[in-house]
């Protein structure tokens, strides 16, 4: 513990406020940090990144391809093809969101005396740098070993994401987890209902594929469906009960007491996803500006985690 500027400052450890190789601009600000594209270069990440794209691409040709398109009723085709891609398109859009989105990081290195001079700390007051971002370290936020930084209200760090999970990409990340368990559910569906058509009728007239390669791209998106709707339906429940609790995954699993005033479950659902219930909730494009997207990445480039 040391004393600054009136108010304690505590530390895991006992080091500088800047190390001599940070190269941090006081005149730097979380403005400026806004107006950078986030991007996380994590080879592991961006690798299931990839092959949850991927997946969702196998899943649209299977079900486009092998069952839809060869079917002999029209609407039945039209109305779940539709459908499908829809829940695909939102999904993916839920995705890109979660993975692009600044999750809440505290800018790196703000622990100067100039900065905790503005914070206009009261006397006695306690403040926490993070050793490793040397950051001021807000509460609820914990500091991530992939993305380098601390975030605000972490829950946890998703590979297939390729990101954290925390203040501001949770409506996204819970999107994400909604629309991709819908798919799934919708893909099991439509299994179940070739299945039985193929069995009542001729394998070789219910797809335009033959019947070897039939059972075996159909029995793989079952797979993939079955897992893909467990994994993703929990995670959906987990993700809203803590919403509603007003608790993040680590939090619950440190056990941690709260030292901030819970939110009530409405409150905390309206100050995840934004005002009053409406359509604007489920859909993961609100708030989306492509001018102001293109705009950042010309001035500031992509923000990695290093």
């Amino acid at each position: 513990t040391m004393q600054s500027s009136g108010h304690r400052f505590r530390d895991v450890e006992h080091h500088p406020l800047l190390a001599e190789n940070d190269n941090y601009d006081s005149s730097s600000s979380e403005a400026d940090m806004a107006e950078r594209v986030w991007f996380i270069r994590d080879g592991c990440g961006m690798v299931c990144a990839i092959m949850t794209w991927l997946l969702v691409v196998y899943a649209d040709f299977v079900v486009t391809f092998v069952m839809l398109l060869p079917s002999k009723d029209f609407w039945y085709s039209v109305i779940n093809g539709v459908l499908f891609n829809c829940l695909a398109v939102l999904a993916l859009s839920s995705h890109l969101r979660t993975m692009l989105t600044d999750p809440g990081a505290v800018p790196k290195g703000n622990a100067t005396k100039e900065y905790m001079d503005n914070l206009q700390l009261k006397p006695g007051e306690v403040i926490y740098k993070c050793p490793k971002c040397c950051s001021i370290k807000p509460e609820r936020a914990h500091h991530c070993s992939i993305c380098k930084r601390c975030i605000r209200k972490m829950d946890h760090h998703c590979p297939w994401v390729n990101n954290c999970v925390g203040e501001k990409n949770q409506r996204f990340f819970v999107l994400f987890t909604m629309y991709i368990a819908l798919i799934s559910a919708h893909a099991l569906v439509l299994c179940g209902f070739q299945f039985f058509s193929c069995v009542r009728g001729q394998w070789t007239e219910c797809s335009d594929f033959s019947p070897p390669v039939t059972v075996i791209l159909m029995i793989f998106l079952c797979l993939e469906g079955f897992l893909f709707l467990t994994f993703t339906a929990v995670m959906f429940g987990t993700q809203i009960h803590s919403i509603c609790n007003d608790e993040t995954e680590i939090e619950r699993l440190k056990s941690e007491k709260p030292t901030w005033e819970r939110r009530l479950r409405w409150e905390g659902m309206k100050s995840v996803f934004g005002g009053q219930p409406s359509l604007l909730w489920i859909n993961p494009f609100a708030g989306f500006r492509i001018r102001r997207l293109l705009l950042r990445a010309k001035k500031g480039g992509p923000e990695f985690s290093v």
